[in-house]
This record gives C-alpha cells, sequence and structure tokens, in this order.
C-alpha cells in the first residue's frame, strides 16, 4: 500500500500547485480585459487620417495619413511628408507627433491614440512609445495595434 504523505506536505504541494497555476491563467485573463477596455476606436479619427493620407496624395507624397487625439480631441495631424520635405523620417505617425507635442508645448502624450491610415513602421512605433502614446489603430478596420514599443 502506497504511503500518503502528512497533511502539511500536502497542503505545501497544493499551494504551489495553485499559485503556478494562477501565475498562468491570471495575467492572460488581466490582458484580455485591458485589451477589451481599451479596444473601442472610433472611427471618424480614421476618417480624419484618410484626409490626411488625401492630402499627402494630392502632392504627390507618399499615401499615408496619421492623427494624434488626446481626451476625445484632435491634437495631431499628420500627411506623410517624406517626398514634399525630402524627409525619409516625415512618415505620417511621426508628423502628427510633432504636431501634438507643438500644439501642446510639451513632449509627453501620455494618454493618446494614434490612429493611422496603415500600420506604423518600427521607427514610428519607437517614437509613439517615446512620446507615451497609448495606443495605436490602424485601417478601415481599426486594427488594434496596441500600446506601442520602442
Amino acid at each position: 500500500m502506497p504511503s500518503v504523505p502528512p497533511p502539511n506536505i500536502r497542503r505545501t504541494v497544493l499551494a504551489h500547485a495553485a499559485f503556478a497555476l494562477a501565475s498562468c491563467v491570471l495575467p492572460a485573463r488581466v490582458k484580455a480585459q485591458q485589451s477589451s477596455a481599451n479596444s473601442n476606436p472610433d472611427p471618424r479619427w480614421h476618417e480624419q487620417a484618410v484626409r490626411m493620407r488625401m492630402l499627402a496624395e494630392s502632392w504627390s507624397d507618399q499615401p499615408y495619413g496619421a492623427v494624434l487625439v488626446l481626451n476625445g480631441t484632435l491634437t495631431g495631424e499628420g500627411p506623410s511628408r517624406v517626398v514634399k520635405d525630402r524627409d525619409p523620417n516625415a512618415h505620417a505617425e511621426r508628423v502628427a507627433i510633432r504636431d501634438a507635442q507643438r500644439k501642446l508645448g510639451r513632449q509627453g502624450l501620455d494618454g493618446s491614440l494614434l490612429y493611422s491610415t496603415s500600420r506604423p513602421c518600427s521607427l514610428c512605433e519607437a517614437a509613439a512609445a517615446k512620446a507615451g502614446v497609448s495606443r495605436m489603430y490602424f485601417g478601415p478596420a481599426l486594427t488594434d495595434a496596441g500600446r506601442p514599443h520602442s
């Protein structure tokens, strides 16, 4: 007949198993809740980003546009200016970020949302992260790209 471990060892084993399970399951639940809580993009801001793209196209620039929104207010506008300004860094997203920083008189844009006509490149995402952008949405489906990373 197999021996049964003493109650204190069984409790310790069960506690470790519960902790291991919780550390795997709970972060996924929290992440899903945070994602759904922040996944309410506003289509009117994508429409404004499309207007920025059309502006860029009107001067024969690259077909990209972006806007930055803070507290429900359009704060930065960004048509691509790569060709127009002969500046390889003047992507629509970075133009929108710089515009918002200039208008607000500060570098930090904590709590803002970036809407783009296409998925921001890694350099634009890094600029958004550095500025404190909270979330990025792109394309007509308003795909949630999440919080930008540097």
